[in-house]
């Protein structure tokens, strides 16, 4: 550090804005503006703001704008509230520069809501946005503009084109890969390129600018510029370029250290990458403290720093010679650099992208100039441009089909689950500690003795010391029963955690969010360090409650998800309920419009094609898990499933003195049913029916069940008017304390087999 004063400055400045954080202060999380001027928009949502439009975005959905210097309007007075993304029904030619004053609603850009979901709040905290303009529209807009701006939005945009029409459906990873845009790339080949370990050369990189930048620096060294004259005007495109791609965190940072790179050539001075990466950190850091949290920031710094520290010395002590073995060691170290933000963040770590990265790696730099020149030719002939594309695509595919065989692989993705902050620090530690034993074992500093005993005693050391910190990131305390509720909007969603390990999954769906499997659903069970469910418990065929199951289902069939699943636990509704006609079941007594047939049917057909066993559970059956025991109150022997919500699927869960009651969407005629029968016993946790429904959970079978706990999972933007007052009262009245995810989020609940504990991802758990 004594000889690298800026990296001590830098890691002192994470260290400060980490306790400023820690004590309270909005530098990093939160909303940094007044706390007046934050409850004021909360009572007036309805706003009018000014700002400068720094880019558009159009997609399927929605037109939005990206707004920079914002300011808020009231009673002519001005209150700059930052940027702000607004969000337009129809979409309007707004050039980049161009100052707008448009009325909208104002909404608090949301946190996540479940543990190890995407925080968008923090993602959008580094660009200075804390709130979203909804429902936007112009009111009106200047005349002048940013020409410049403008014409390197237009050039972009014309690259996107001739992409479009020179690599059909490769068009959008080169889109990604050279200009930064990422809104049609397909989620199923980001979901494999994640699986093997290669999604990073989606992102404009460091890789992405050293390829350009320094081909750039050296072609025009070649033309007889000179260090100065090659410098000065490879740094003026490059910063350029930078601009053009959205100036990502990761190409801000490559940029920064190219410029700092060039910069020494020009002056004759040595370049150090560590004391580059720390200053443009730095820089990063005072221009947005929020990066200090931001995934992007992390493992973007922190893969360099790998290169820059961990590299050199295991490469050393490994004796490595060849290039092909120093590549598989630095891809290495990168990975141990990085494990923990990867833990952190997505819960999971790709084996295999060790291994593919040495092909990929080296050959991405085809597909950049490929697509870079496919881009410009493009700019007078798109018959060369197609031409041009080839070997690059060319790389692509073999990239895809090598993702692909990855995902086949049993041990290609490890999920170790997303650790503690004090089991990052031990892991550091133990890193930190095998480097300087190898130091010490060896006796010299950076520079290891060749003897193959003292080198196979640093390798030995050192590995058990990775081992060592893998083990403390890894480690779960399973010990009690853990029931977590997530937060899907307005459907339902459990996870049942057994003591000692195992887990199943119970009904996952939604009707106000898309994708929950993707986003809610499959980034908690990776949190969790969970790869492997017992069984997926379904109640009933309402899309609320298994649109995520079924989204998982196709996900495992395709390999695309490093979680599997023992079996599929359906209501044994009778053979005939999966090819009933619609005319049967308005017979029946079920809605024309209902398609519970088909949503069964269609969960039997993808679990079949993923290999998943297929249990048909009734009542009087039941399923035992170590300890715990899963009793099947319903639905009864002849069930047909004509209606899907009171023939749905009843469980109690018991553990030593523990009850828990899963309820579906039973209302109160399956809940009369199911007293006769005497099959109710107190319950120290219940999920409530139905969402809260004013038609569940009815006096008599409170009287009955009497819980100690209470969750309802609900949306608060739900039009039936979930939960219903009357449901609360009697919940209470019957002496129940109750939760709801609309509030609390995902709501977890914790229990030993006597006591039980609840929280909430965000307090508080329950009301005042």
């Amino acid at each position: 550090m004594r000889r690298r004063p800026v990296c001590l400055v830098c890691l002192t400045l994470m260290l400060l804005m980490s306790l400023l954080d820690t004590a309270g202060f909005p530098l990093i999380r939160g909303n940094p503006l007044p706390e007046s001027l934050q409850t004021w928009i909360g009572e007036h949502p309805k706003a009018v703001v000014c700002g400068e439009v720094q880019s558009c975005q159009d997609t399927e959905f929605s037109f939005s704008v990206y707004l920079k210097q914002v300011y808020l309007i009231n009673q002519s007075e001005k209150f700059p509230i930052e940027n702000i993304r607004m969000f337009m029904k129809t979409k309007e030619e707004l050039p980049v520069g161009t100052t707008v004053c448009a009325s909208g609603t104002l909404e608090r850009v949301e946190g996540p809501r479940n543990p190890g979901e995407f925080d968008s709040q923090q993602y959008y905290a580094c660009q200075n946005i804390y709130y979203f303009l909804k429902n936007a529209s112009i009111k009106n807009k200047s005349s002048t503009f940013s020409g410049y701006g403008q014409r390197l939005y237009e050039l972009k945009n014309r690259f996107c084109r001739i992409l479009e029409k020179a690599a059909g459906e490769d068009a959008p990873v080169f889109q990604a890969m050279l200009l930064g845009e990422k809104g049609s790339l397909d989620s199923e080949l980001k979901l494999r390129y994640q699986i093997g370990g290669v999604i990073h050369i989606l992102a404009i990189s460091g890789l992405h600018i050293s390829l350009l930048g320094m081909g750039l620096f050296n072609l025009l060294k070649r033309m007889g510029l000179g260090n100065t004259g090659a410098g000065m005007l490879a740094l003026t495109v490059m910063l350029q370029y930078g601009m053009l791609t959205g100036g990502s965190v990761s190409a801000m940072r490559a940029v920064c250290m190219f410029l700092l790179s060039v910069g020494a050539k020009i002056i004759g001075r040595s370049y150090d990458l560590l004391t580059a990466l720390s200053l443009s950190a730095i820089l990063l850091l005072l221009d947005s403290p929020a990066y200090l949290y931001s995934s992007s920031f992390l493992l973007s710094f922190g893969a360099v720093a790998g290169l820059g520290t961990i590299s050199p010395y295991i490469t050393e002590i490994m004796g490595a010679k060849k290039e092909l073995y120093k590549s598989f060691l630095s891809s290495f170290s990168v990975q141990l650099a990085t494990l923990p933000v990867m833990l952190v963040f997505f819960g999971e770590v790709s084996v295999a992208g060790i291994l593919l990265n040495l092909l990929v790696l080296p050959t991405v730099g085809g597909v950049l100039i490929s697509g870079l020149c496919s881009s410009l030719f493009g700019l007078f002939s798109i018959k060369t441009a197609v031409i041009a594309a080839v070997p690059g695509r060319i790389l692509l595919y073999f990239y895809e089909k090598g993702c692909a065989l990855a995902g086949k692989l049993p041990f290609c993705t490890w999920t170790g689950g997303m650790p503690e902050i004090w089991q990052c620090m031990v892991y550091y530690a133990c890193l930190i500690l095998g480097m300087a034993a190898t130091v010490r074992i060896t006796g010299k500093r950076r520079k290891l003795a060749p003897e193959r005993a003292g080198r196979r005693k640093a390798v030995f050391v050192f590995t058990a010391a990775v081992i060592a910190g893998i083990l403390v990131l890894s480690f779960h305390d399973r010990r009690e029963l853990r029931i977590t509720c997530l937060d899907v909007g307005q459907g339902d969603g459990m996870v049942l955690e057994m003591p000692g390990g195992g887990a199943f999954l119970m009904d996952c769906g939604s009707s106000s969010q898309k994708n929950t499997g993707q986003y809610q659903l499959l980034p908690y069970l990776k949190s969790r360090g969970i790869t492997y469910l017992e069984g997926v418990l379904i109640s009933h065929t309402d899309v609320d409650h298994i649109s995520g199951i079924q989204e998982l289902l196709e996900l495992m069939s395709k390999g695309l998800t490093s979680v599997k699943a023992g079996s599929l636990i359906l209501p044994d509704w009778g053979a005939e309920r999966t090819n009933m006609y619609p005319e049967e079941r308005k017979q029946r007594g079920a809605s024309p419009e209902d398609s519970g047939a088909e949503l069964y049917k269609g969960l039997t057909e993808t679990a079949e094609n993923g290999g998943i066993p297929i249990v048909l559970a009734k009542q009087g059956d039941s399923l035992h898990f170590g300890e715990a025991e899963m009793r099947f109150l319903a639905p009864e022997a002849d069930a047909s499933g004509a209606d899907v919500n009171e023939e749905g699927l009843v469980m109690e869960l018991r553990y030593g003195n523990f009850r828990g009651l899963f309820t579906g969407d039973i209302g109160e005629e399956t809940e009369q049913k199911l007293l006769k029968t005497g099959v109710f016993s107190d319950v120290d946790f219940l999920k409530v029916a139905h969402h809260g429904s004013r038609y569940s959970t009815g006096r008599e079978f409170l009287d009955a069940v009497r819980p100690e706990f209470a969750v309802i999972s609900c949306s608060d933007s739900n039009t039936y008017g979930h939960p219903s007052p009357e449901t609360v009262s009697r919940l209470e009245e019957s002496g129940a304390e109750v939760a709801y995810t609309m509030k609390s989020g995902a709501v977890t609940v914790y229990t030993d087999g006597e006591s039980i504990r609840a929280e909430g991802f965000l307090p508080p758990l329950l009301p005042d």
